[in-house]
């Protein structure tokens, strides 16, 4: 009997490890990571937060605004790379080097973002 519970308190914790990491992060697949794709537009919002940061920004297209959806990384790169809460404001100019999304929404995963003499990679 002492041996069930040990092997079953062991399969348990065999299987929660492997579980665990699987759902702590989301997959990057709807992304297209053989495209680079560039936009340049104005700086709607910039969500600053984990797990990842995001970037709204109005984009001038055949004459309409699209509004395109920039997922950012994390805190701690974005800090690594110089990014920070009060590096992107509204009605800020950016030009930015994405992963488009697979399903043509207008939206993607940043490479590069420019603003004005600066670049954020």
């Amino acid at each position: 009997m002492r041996n069930l519970h040990w092997t079953c308190l062991t399969a348990g914790a065999i299987a929660l490890g492997a579980v665990s990491p699987a759902a702590s992060h989301h997959s990057h697949a709807m992304y297209d990571h053989e495209k680079d794709v560039f936009i340049s537009g104005t700086v709607m919002n910039f969500a600053y937060v984990n797990p990842h940061g995001s970037l709204d920004v109005a984009v001038m297209e055949k004459g309409k605004m699209v509004k395109y959806w920039i997922e950012m990384s994390n805190l701690t790169n974005m800090v690594s790379r110089g990014i920070k809460k009060t590096t992107f404001k509204p009605g800020d100019n950016v030009t930015i080097k994405m992963h488009p999304l697979k399903d043509g929404r207008p939206g993607g995963s940043y490479v590069t973002i420019k603003t004005g003499d600066h670049t954020f990679e």
